[in-house]
């Protein structure tokens, strides 16, 4: 087996085979078929160095001295003479003449079926039992497997991205239709009390802690079962709901306890980021310096976080098809991901930017629709005016928001676990366990092409 996995070692050398063969350009001689010429009895043999002096005059003896080495290390006159004759006992043909035109047959021994590395044909398919193929990816072959396997297995992709985008979305619309609209109504009467004003924002607070609440554990069970599917669509085997249900619950609770410690991490370094700036601000007045400080300080923390995000971004993975731990899964991912934290970095960011434009696309017909419908302005949409949206404007572009996230959550999640799947198998030869669970016949690592350009 190769060092890389997934790369094919090349062919046998074509010169050795023919001087294994005794084709063309090995170092036995070849016959004239016709008899040298004898000498004339009244000529004497003269030697070569003769005839060059008799063409040439009288020569230095440093140039005599470089022919007659030069004479000695080449052949014999009868090697340079082209074949005429019938070939030797054992001694391969000499191959026919190119036919008229690029359309001619290529020379004997280059006909057949080819073989990676030797002859015309390129290397042979890798196995593509599911969605993608058993070999490293390239970032099209990613985006693309996991749209085929939004395609493919639709019926379990939608209905799991629907029913997480429907009960985040709803609790989301109770929150701006019920809440958000008594307590704006409140917060912009003038004549409020400050009790009443104090129990307005705990409202709204514990409305939007529920609406974040339900949206990580809908995120949480999205991503545990769109990852037993998208395992399933590399080995090509169907899965349903509840089948997927019952092979990732049992991670749920760690899936959680890693977003969470995600999140701590995250929150920690920016605070972290920020704090010697607000402590100087406070204490010797939030002047030019403090404000330089406080600024470096969070564009430093930005900076820490987005490459924290990026290596520890295929631990949700690891911990689910691994069954791993949370610590064990983040040190997984970093391992991944080292050497490789630009291209991880640059997938991420492609299929982030990919599911934004199609969430863009779902969303903007129907909140004009809604502005159509309703006749909100442009400041209820903003949350800047005293009156609040109307429930017609918040259904309409709460439809459009399922409709969003029900396509683009299976694509962010697929491309997370094509993603680990892909660094796997350029590390650690995960095709070859794949091939044996998608239960290809006669599969070896050298069946498969190397390097993938542009990946």
């Amino acid at each position: 087996m190769s060092d890389t996995p997934g790369w094919a070692s090349p062919g046998p050398d074509p010169s050795s085979e023919e001087r294994q063969t005794g084709a063309p350009g090995a170092a036995e001689p070849m016959p004239t078929g016709k008899p040298a010429p004898a000498a004339q009895p009244s000529e004497a043999p003269q030697s070569p160095d003769a005839k060059i002096s008799d063409a040439k005059g009288p020569e230095a003896p440093e140039a005599k001295a470089s022919e007659a080495k030069w004479a000695e290390g080449q052949p014999p006159p009868g090697q340079w003479s082209a074949p005429t004759g019938a070939p030797a006992p054992g001694q391969a043909p000499p191959p026919p003449p190119p036919g008229a035109g690029w359309g001619g047959q290529p020379p004997a021994g280059w006909g057949g079926p080819p073989a990676w590395g030797n002859g015309w044909g390129g290397p042979p398919p890798a196995a593509k039992p599911g969605v993608i193929p058993l070999r490293p990816l390239s970032i099209g072959e990613i985006l693309d497997g996991a749209i085929s396997t939004m395609r493919a297995y639709w019926r379990t992709v939608l209905g799991i991205s629907l029913t997480v985008a429907v009960l985040t979305e709803l609790c989301a619309l109770l929150l701006q239709g019920v809440l958000l609209k008594d307590t704006t109504s409140t917060l912009s009467d003038p004549d409020v009390t400050p009790a009443e004003a104090l129990r307005s924002l705990g409202s709204i607070t514990a409305g939007a802690l529920l609406v974040g609440v339900v949206s990580v554990v809908g995120t949480i069970v999205a991503t545990a079962l769109l990852t037993t599917v998208t395992s399933r669509a590399v080995l090509g085997k169907p899965i349903s709901i509840g089948e997927a249900w019952r092979e990732s619950r049992g991670q749920l609770l760690k899936l959680l306890g890693l977003l969470m410690l995600l999140a701590l991490i995250t929150g920690g370094i920016l605070v972290a980021g920020a704090l010697p700036g607000l402590v100087v601000g406070l204490v010797a007045g939030f002047d030019a310096p403090a404000v330089i400080l406080l600024v470096l300080g969070i564009l430093a923390a930005v900076v820490v976080m987005i490459w924290l995000t990026v290596r520890f971004s295929l631990a949700s993975p690891a911990l689910m098809l691994e069954r791993q731990g949370v610590w064990k899964s983040l040190s997984r991912s970093a391992k991944l991901v080292q050497g490789s934290w630009w291209r991880v970095l640059g997938v991420q960011f492609l299929a982030g930017l990919i599911a934004n434009m199609v969430s863009w696309i779902a969303v903007i017909p129907f909140t004009v629709i809604a502005f159509a419908v309703n006749g909100e302005k442009m400041t209820a949409l903003m949350g800047t005016g005293a009156q609040p949206a109307g429930w017609s404007f918040l259904l309409i572009t709460g439809i459009g928001s399922v409709i969003g996230a029900t396509l683009t959550m299976p694509v962010k999640a697929g491309v997370t676990v094509l993603l680990y799947i892909d660094q796997r198998i350029r590390r650690e030869a995960l095709d070859l366990e794949l091939a044996r669970a998608a239960g290809v016949q006669g599969y070896t690592p050298g069946a498969t092409p190397g390097p993938v350009p542009g990946s």
